[in-house]
């Protein structure tokens, strides 16, 4: 017999400690910029342009190029509106330019001729020797270059899906093609008239005989056939308006103003020879008017008012204005003033003409807002999104008066006529009331109407005096948009979130309920956050579906949930085999123990495990929303962070999102400065526990806006905990932010006097307050021309910081609004140096910042 001996070792083998990273991977990080993801992926939903019979074209690219589809839900039919290569060989040999099948010049289409035919455009060289003659006819006098007559959104271009339009350009000229279906055959129109580009300025009555427009101050009005005169030439002597007020003034006008954001867009485009926005004014002075709403059969228009001619002025300084810096002034109440803009409510009959004075009055310093009908997809396909009434009667207009606590709505109907009001519907809280578009059915005698007064925003049918009938959905759950309703057979399809088990409460879904409240049904199941685009009959939509980790798909169904295609897969092929990794989701627990907060994580695409990483927390605060990505994203910035060396997340927190509860939403009320913080700290800590690579002795944590408030309260109240943040135009004062948002979300209290006369109190914490905590290292930053978030509110806190004797960073960008948008590339880097520096030790130190991408990105070639 052998014996054998076992020798068991009483010796325990211990993982070794992770090795923390100090060592900044630029080059990584350079390769995963949005530019570069940008020629990895392409498009990742399906935009329908819905033509007669239910039937839609869309436009896909891939890495394959960009093809056009048309699909035929009846019959069940997905189709090539042409053969690419069929129509790059018709092309060369039209303009003797050579195209493949691969790289078409063409962006869009338009459907003509009842559906038989497209047409499209491209532009060619001014000198270009073209296999035939075009004459275009009746080119557009809006600018002194016009090589094309269409806006750039093909949402938002004139026709059945029509065509974007390039920049003008002097050295180029516009060929119009006409393709036929049935045939095939590509022609070049000897002759073409090009639909004429509506001007910024005008808006149009839904039977198109009326436009109206303001100028200087003042409302004018103008009949189809001038109108005609105005756009072949603006300033035809032939051309006669019907001036409609003389009252209209600064600060209290019927012009819409333009000013920051908006008006630096103008100028940089204009600057870079993209003349399409010059139509926001023509040479006679005809500019946009305030927002009109126009009755449905065209006899009348409402507009509100806003007097702000006691509100008092901010300024902001354009520092780079030639040949002198320039002072830009504006009207902008703060919370807790005591002037604020007044709203009044004006109706004006187009056949008269004449204008009525609505009696609004009821809460002191109250907001309205009238009750539109929803745009349809073929309003926004031939350019026609003027808002309408919601009422068909022209006599009834429904609109929505709030107090200026938002602790009180209700819900009008105003007679068009002789300016009496009726209330229908009251609604009160002790927060802020949030509201929805209403809906009219059954001719007007029915409504319904969205609230949160059960606590989750649902939908309430109410008869049109005012009766309840029935609360249609119920349940912790959130619904959001009505996207149509049948009828005939009393069923609603509605949006809303957080209603499937064990599903991420922010994915949207789609949803039918009969409006007695039964039947509720679920249209696009599946694990993802759903976007819909519905035909106007109701009859098929198309789903987008998209999680932040799978590659989206675009289904298409019909009414009761039936899946009719399988339309389109994001090809991501390209993207993984560059080695891109899809972040992680993550579900821990808020400060409370009880509270489910959702998160996703990013990681670098050369994780170690055996390694320890700092932790950075992207943050934005809310309330009304959370910046968290749901769906798929690869160009987000916080992937290119990561992959200097960080743990990069996004969380949510108590009072970040109105998706949740209304007790979940309204939690930071009353306390706008701290409510987040402790949540995003319990998170950080959790999440260090679960994963030893986390490194909690290195956190960093920023963000934008709110996110730059809420990243500077963070070190300033856990000065300890946080060791890092770059703070990006933050609210640190909310006393000097804008009154409507800080009002809303803190709180103010209303004082009723004896003698009925009504003040308001209003106070909040700010981030000064707090500066002699600060213990770890500070990076604020704004724009110089922020008119959004004032440059006071990060001067205010740097005075206070130097008071407190404080080191900490600033950095302020020159000719920057609260937007980054321009710089975005540039001072990704400037925040990627500060982590870096501060967290890993290693940072790029050269004077030129060579991982600026100077090539330019990809240029959508249609919506997304």
């Amino acid at each position: 017999m052998k014996t054998i001996l076992v020798y068991v070792s009483t010796m325990t083998l211990w993982a070794a400690d992770p090795v923390p990273v100090h060592k900044a991977n630029y080059e990584l990080a350079e390769h995963w910029t949005s530019g570069k993801v940008g020629k990895l992926v392409f498009d990742v939903s399906v935009t329908p342009h819905w033509l007669t019979g239910d039937r839609f074209w869309y436009s896909y690219e891939t890495s394959h190029g960009r093809h056009f589809f048309l699909v035929d839900p009846v019959k069940k039919t997905k189709a090539p509106v042409f053969d690419n290569a069929r129509m790059a060989a018709m092309l060369t040999g039209i303009t003797r330019i050579p195209y493949d099948s691969q790289h078409l010049p063409i962006r869009t289409i338009k459907f003509t001729k009842n559906d038989t035919a497209i047409e499209f455009e491209l532009q060619v060289d001014r000198d270009a020797d073209i296999n035939g003659t075009q004459k275009v006819i009746g080119v557009v006098e809006q600018t002194d270059q016009i090589t094309s007559n269409q806006g750039d959104d093909p949402q938002q271009r004139g026709g059945r899906g029509a065509a974007a339009a390039p920049a003008a350009n002097p050295r180029m000229r516009t060929l119009y093609f006409e393709y036929d279906l049935s045939t095939g055959k590509l022609s070049l129109p000897p002759e073409y008239t090009p639909e004429p580009r509506r001007p910024q300025w005008a808006s149009i009555s839904p039977d198109e005989k009326w436009i109206v427009f303001a100028k200087k101050q003042d409302l004018f009005m103008m009949d189809a056939a001038n109108y005609a005169l105005a756009l072949k030439k603006a300033d035809d002597p032939n051309i006669k308006e019907i001036q409609l007020t003389k009252d209209g003034e600064e600060n209290f006008s019927y012009a819409r103003r333009i000013l920051g954001t908006e008006q630096q867009q103008i100028e940089q485009q204009n600057q870079q020879g993209d003349q399409r926005m010059n139509t926001q004014k023509d040479k006679t002075g005809r500019v946009q008017a305030i927002q009109i709403h126009w009755s449905h059969d065209s006899s009348r228009f409402a507009v509100v008012r806003r007097d702000e001619r006691k509100v008092g002025d901010l300024w902001v300084i354009r520092t780079l204005e030639n040949p002198r810096p320039a002072l830009e002034t504006y009207k902008y109440a703060m919370p807790g003033e005591a002037n604020v803009p007044q709203s009044h409510l004006e109706v004006f009959d187009v056949v008269m003409p004449a204008r009525k004075e609505i009696k609004v009055d009821r809460f002191k310093d109250q907001t309205l807002q009238i009750f539109d009908a929803p745009v349809t997809a073929r309003q926004r396909e031939r350019q026609r999104t003027d808002a309408q009434w919601v009422s068909d009667s022209p006599e009834k207009l429904y609109f929505r008066r709030m107090s200026r606590d938002q602790h009180k709505v209700d819900v009008c109907i105003a007679n068009a006529a002789t300016g009496e009001v009726k209330n229908v519907i009251e609604e009160r809280l002790n927060t802020y009331v949030e509201t929805k578009p209403i809906r009219l059915i059954n001719n007007g005698s029915e409504v319904l109407f969205w609230s949160e007064r059960d606590g989750w925003g649902h939908y309430y049918l109410y008869g049109a005096d005012g009766t309840l009938k029935s609360q249609v959905t119920t349940g912790e759950f959130v619904t959001e948009d009505i996207e149509s309703i049948d009828e005939k057979t009393r069923t609603m399809t509605f949006s809303a979130e957080g209603r499937e088990e064990g599903e991420n409460p922010y994915f949207t879904h789609v949803y039918s309920v009969k409006l007695d409240g039964s039947g509720l049904k679920l249209l696009d199941p599946g694990n993802a956050s759903h976007a819909l685009a519905i035909a106007d009959d109701g009859k098929y939509f198309v789903d987008n579906a998209s999680a932040v980790n799978s590659s989206p798909r675009s289904l298409l169904y019909d009414h009761a949930g039936a899946l009719t295609f399988d339309l389109e897969t994001t090809d991501i092929s390209a993207l993984m085999d560059a080695g891109f990794k899809m972040p992680e989701p993550f579900q821990v627990k808020a400060d409370d123990g009880l509270t489910d907060l959702y998160g996703v994580m990013y990681k670098p695409f050369d994780f170690d495990p055996a390694k320890r990483y700092p932790i950075i927390a992207f943050v934005y605060p809310g309330p009304q929303t959370e910046s968290v990505t749901q769906t798929f994203s690869p160009k987000n910035a916080n992937v290119a962070l990561a992959q200097l060396g960080f743990i990069v997340i996004e969380v949510g927190n108590r009072g970040g999102n109105p998706h949740r509860s209304k007790w979940y939403h309204n939690f930071g009320y009353g306390n706008l400065r701290d409510y987040g913080l402790v949540d995003k700290k319990a998170a950080i800590e959790q999440l260090s526990r679960r994963y030893p690579w986390i490194d909690i002795e290195r956190v960093g944590i920023t963000g934008h806006s709110g996110g730059g408030f809420m990243s500077t309260a963070a070190m300033l109240q856990f000065p300890d905990f946080f060791k890092v943040a770059v703070s990006e135009s933050g609210n640190h004062e909310n006393n000097i932010y804008n009154q409507n948002w800080s009002e809303k979300h803190h709180g103010i209290k209303e004082n009723p006097g004896p003698d009925g006369d009504v003040t308001f109190d209003y106070s909040i914490d700010k981030n000064s307050e707090l500066a002699k905590n600060l213990k770890g290292h500070l990076l604020l930053t704004t724009g110089d021309m922020d008119d959004n978030v004032h440059m006071a509110n990060t001067m205010r806190l740097v005075d206070a910081l130097i008071k407190a004797h404080k080191r900490f960073d600033q950095f302020v960008l020159p000719g920057v609004r609260h937007s980054y948008m321009p710089v975005q590339d540039y001072f990704f880097w400037v925040r990627a140096d500060y982590f870096c520096r501060w967290l890993l030790g290693d940072f790029d130190q050269r004077v030129d910042m060579t991982e600026v991408d100077t090539q330019p990105q990809r240029v959508p070639n249609a919506r997304r």
